[in-house]
């Protein structure tokens, strides 16, 4: 609990001063207990104008979900977000980036244009279902660009994984220039609990200044990448 409460207090100042200072916007996938919990941590997200998006209920095991249920789960996160950031989201992140066999189809019947769970592909590219066309854009993810396999702790496990920032910037720095050489998209999953402690903050301006660094760069948010990617096929 205390971390999460860490989060709020300590971390999130730290990252939303870091994406100010450097004018980028950024998305925020927020559970919507989380965001009932701390109302004004998504008002001050929203306000800054980053994208909020859901990211379940109480980032509850999507795959053991009946339909009925996860349905209402995702429009109870819809509602909450809504209300609190003033706008309806229309992207999805689900928990622990699982799947039930109905995700995708409730994703397209809510109206949402894009997910970010899956890992078919570095780039963005549109889900089928069951062969069909759904219209939803996927932005993949990776766990190489996922801050937790690298800093996360489980006081339950005797394995305590932790990497030296630096390590970190290395895997990502690599990942980014393979991306701009391709022309393609780098997408990195960070939690402000684990992200916004100060070591990690000093790695992640030292990457954002190196991206800067390169000509053409665009950072942009989640639904912005979504609908360059619908717009341009």
């Amino acid at each position: 609990m205390s971390t999460g409460e860490y989060g709020s207090r300590a971390a999130l100042p730290r990252v939303l001063a870091l994406l100010e200072r450097y004018d980028i916007p950024a998305t925020f996938f927020i559970p919507g207990v989380a965001a009932k919990l701390y109302p004004d941590d998504v008002k001050r997200i929203a306000a800054a104008g980053h994208e909020l998006g859901i990211h379940g209920w109480i980032h509850e095991w999507t795959a053991s979900l009946e339909r009925d249920d996860e349905k209402m789960l995702m429009e109870r996160s819809l509602d909450t977000l809504e209300e609190l950031g003033g706008r309806r989201p229309v992207g999805i992140r689900t928990g622990s980036w699982e799947y039930s066999p109905n995700t995708l189809d409730l994703i397209a019947e809510l109206g949402l244009i894009y997910d970010t769970s899956l890992m078919a592909d570095d780039v963005p590219y549109e889900v089928l279902s069951e062969g069909r066309a759904t219209g939803v854009v996927e932005l993949p993810v990776e766990w190489i660009l996922d801050d937790y396999p690298y800093f996360g702790m489980n006081r339950f496990s005797s394995t305590r994984p932790y990497t030296p920032p630096s390590d970190v910037y290395e895997v990502w720095a690599a990942e980014f220039d393979v991306a701009y050489e391709e022309g393609g998209m780098l997408l990195l999953t960070m939690h402000p609990h684990i992200i916004g402690h100060r070591s990690r903050i000093v790695m992640l301006e030292r990457l954002i200044q190196y991206m800067l660094s390169r000509p053409g760069v665009w950072f942009a948010t989640h639904e912005q990448v979504a609908r360059y990617a619908k717009e341009h096929g």
